[in-house]
């Protein structure tokens, strides 16, 4: 496994502690299907959110949260559609796009943990 890879998946860890910490609930982890992957699905209250965790350890490209471009966004709508017909939703819940965004290489040495919420539209 590559160093990004290990990064991604370090940063999906705190990610769902941070997510927990604030009242989430998760529901699935790396939620697959034949177009792709979304990190976390959880419960926000009464809301079904599904969540891009992005993990860098500085922020010469960007910030983290810069990386959910508009192709990503795309993609993760396609993602999440396929998994609301996978369930059959009727929309009965309300729906929600967060990027949870994580800076390890920060002056501190604690990683800078945000959320954005509704982070695109679907």
């Amino acid at each position: 496994m590559g160093l990004n890879y290990q990064i991604g998946r370090k940063g999906e860890t705190m990610a769902r502690d941070f997510l927990e910490s604030k009242g989430y609930r998760v529901i699935k982890s790396n939620y697959r299907c034949p177009l792709g992957e979304i990190d976390f699905i959880c419960e926000d209250g009464k809301t079904t959110v599904f969540v891009e965790v992005k993990t860098r350890s500085h922020t010469h490209a960007g910030a983290p949260e810069e990386a959910v471009h508009l192709r990503k966004q795309q993609k993760l709508y396609r993602v999440a559609q396929w998994y609301l017909n996978e369930i059959h939703y009727r929309g009965e819940r309300p729906l929600r796009f967060d990027v949870v965004s994580i800076l390890t290489g920060v002056p501190s040495g604690e990683p800078s943990l945000k959320i954005f919420q509704n982070a695109f539209e679907a």
